[in-house]
């Protein structure tokens, strides 16, 4: 199968069901930004401190990329194919964060993204998560989607501020606080 189709020359892209829209439209930014997200992901799992984590992480990849086919989809008959987002992932990844906190000290400041490069992705991927979040709530303005997409991603962003954190220490680093100039 080639992978390239051509089609896309004139600045167009296509959606499950067959329609063609432009690569700047919203929804396009919406599940691109998901996938670039999902590439963040991908790259915090190939930490070697990472390993206790490629699991879960590898769960996320798949639940974003449920997400991103309901994003490329516009067609109801196409929509009524795809997988289900998952209605408990958002208190899924509560439940890891929570197991992931308790072995952490208490956060007692603001923390600056960094420690180590792996804590240093996750820091990364939380603020593209927040981006990918903004870019499908603008969707949301125009056409409704399911909230269980924009809650999991709420609440992804947090978790992978918690993946940081959890990383950062993992590798025998501290967090390193906020302190506002004087």
């Amino acid at each position: 199968m080639r992978i390239y189709t051509r089609t896309g020359d004139d600045g167009s892209t296509g959606l499950f069901g067959g329609a063609r829209i432009g690569k700047d439209d919203l929804r396009i930014e919406a599940y691109g930004t998901i996938d670039e997200l999902n590439a963040w992901i991908g790259k915090i799992a190939t930490h070697d401190a990472a390993e206790p984590l490629r699991s879960p992480l590898q769960a996320i990849q798949s639940e974003l990329f449920t997400l991103g086919s309901h994003l490329a989809t516009t067609d109801p008959q196409w929509a009524a194919k795809l997988p289900a987002l998952n209605p408990h992932g958002a208190e899924g990844l509560e439940s890891w964060m929570d197991e992931l906190e308790s072995g952490l000290p208490a956060l007692s400041s603001f923390v600056l993204p960094g420690g180590h490069p792996a804590a240093a992705d996750a820091h990364v991927a939380r603020t593209v998560c927040r981006r990918a979040e903004r870019r499908c709530v603008s969707l949301h303005r125009e056409t409704k989607l399911d909230p269980v997409g924009l809650t999991y991603l709420n609440r992804l962003s947090d978790a992978l501020f918690m993946v940081g954190r959890w990383l950062t220490h993992a590798t025998g680093n501290q967090d390193i606080p906020w302190k506002p100039n004087d």
